[in-house]
């Protein structure tokens, strides 16, 4: 537990209170402007620009991928208000800690008239009495919590205190947000690796961003180790000499080939569209082939992962409703087992999405949603589908006439729920295919019961 303006780290210092930190750590960003990737949460006239600008902080959580900058964006917006701040740990810290923080908060009210803003990492590690203690606080206004988590709010923050909480999503940072970040840590002189004179090759930095999966602070730490490498290899950089580190030493670094193609040209794209319609054509051979290709020439197996549980729901849908679920399970094996292991459980699904029946109506039925959602503008909900939580709703027609499912026959209700102008558009054509027929099946038998009501 760390009150920022006595001990807490801070991107600012003299050479020697600087040097010992990771890379990670000293290249932190000390404005928003400095915050890469996050421009829909932090650019102009979002909220938490005006917290920046107007200093009026209100309790937040902030949720995103490991390494997007939840803990450095708390950071920056304690420097920015006058409100005496708390950094406290979900992993070290216990109901105790939270009682002293919480007799702090009144002693800084009652003293000093400052509010208090507790920023807790890792909230979702927290059990529900821990976070019930902050809860009649956060309520009453004696603290502003600012949670950072990696998990989703919904399920790792009890209702009342959520309620009470803005979720402020953040993401895994792009690829671009990466290299500036690469490149703006080698040449920053006093906190960064300018000093060593070293110039990075734009292959060996596009290749240390690839490999780092959105994740600022792995950057940062593979950057170093890629340093350090070169270093050793080269010996002591020499005054008025410049050394690259180049794409052969960040290779070395992490013992990881870079791609043999060039992965914004024509190659990736052939070898992804090759997979790809491997699969829709339910040749799991190729789509092997085209797979281990892929692997072997060093693409990131979370992008071809990505694709696949994209391709569940595009050309299998409903036709094998399971693809979905060995698709995403392949992605969160490969997060869990990394290299090489990991690399069977998407020849796993690659085999199965292959063999899979295919249906492409769920993506064709989703398009035409989206056309008549643009082009018919905000229909209104027909009146019986309404909710009518209130006597004035209920004497406005809201609910009246709704037809309860489960009163009738298989849950078959013949009422219209799509707005009047549009009751009339099939949107959804299922096929033959798989488990889609059923689906056709039941859908065709209540359309029938629709049609005579």
């Amino acid at each position: 537990m760390t009150e920022l303006t006595e001990n807490m780290p801070n991107n600012k210092g003299t050479a020697e209170s600087l040097v010992d930190r990771p890379l990670a750590e000293r290249m932190r960003p000390g404005n928003l402007d400095e915050l890469l990737g996050q421009h829909k949460a932090i650019g102009p006239g979002t909220l938490i620009r005006n917290i920046a600008e107007n200093d009026t902080p209100f309790s937040m959580i902030l949720w995103g991928p490991p390494g997007c900058g939840k803990t450095t964006l708390a950071l920056i917006l304690a420097q920015m208000t006058s409100s005496y701040f708390v950094h406290f740990s979900a992993v070290l810290s216990g109901v105790a800690d939270i009682r002293k923080v919480i007799k702090e908060a009144g002693d800084q009210q009652k003293l000093h008239r400052r509010r208090t803003v507790l920023f807790v990492d890792e909230i979702h590690r927290f059990n529900k009495a821990q976070q019930d203690a902050f809860l009649h606080h956060v309520e009453s206004g004696l603290i502003t919590l600012i949670g950072a988590t990696t998990e989703n709010p919904s399920f790792e923050v009890i209702s009342p205190l959520l309620s009470r909480c803005r979720v402020i999503t953040l993401v895994s940072l792009p690829e671009d947000a990466l290299i500036t970040l690469i490149k703006r840590a080698m040449t920053d002189q006093e906190r960064g690796l300018g000093h060593l004179g070293y110039t990075i090759d734009d292959d060996a930095a596009a290749f240390i961003a690839e490999i780092s999966d959105g994740d600022g602070r792995t950057a940062l730490n593979n950057l170093e180790a890629a340093a350090s490498l070169a270093a050793s290899l080269k010996g002591p950089p020499k005054a008025g000499v410049q050394k690259a580190i180049t794409l052969e030493n960040a290779e070395k670094a992490f013992s990881q080939k870079s791609l043999r193609y060039d992965k914004s040209g024509e190659e990736h794209y052939n070898l992804i569209s090759a997979f790809h319609k491997s699969l829709r054509g339910s040749d799991p051979d190729a789509a092997l082939y085209w797979l281990a290709r892929m692997l072997e020439a060093g693409e990131n197996p979370l992008y071809i992962a990505r694709r696949m549980v994209r391709f569940a729901s595009e050309d299998v849908g409903n036709a094998d409703p399971n693809a979905l679920h060995v698709a995403v399970n392949a992605l969160e094996s490969f997060r869990f087992l990394g290299h090489p292991e990991g690399e069977l459980a998407l020849a796993q699904a690659a085999c199965y999405l292959a063999t899979a029946p295919k249906s492409n109506s769920i993506y064709m039925a989703f398009k035409k949603a989206q056309t008549l959602a643009v082009n018919k503008g905000s229909l209104p909900v027909p009146l019986h589908i309404r909710n009518a939580p209130t006597k004035l709703m209920e004497d406005l027609g809201y609910s009246k006439g709704y037809k309860y499912a489960h009163n009738y026959k298989g849950g078959f209700t013949p009422q219209n729920y799509l707005p009047e102008e549009i009751a009339h558009e099939i949107i959804y054509h299922p096929t033959q295919r798989g488990y889609e027929k059923t689906v056709k099946q039941r859908l065709d038998k209540w359309r029938d019961l629709k049609k005579k009501k």
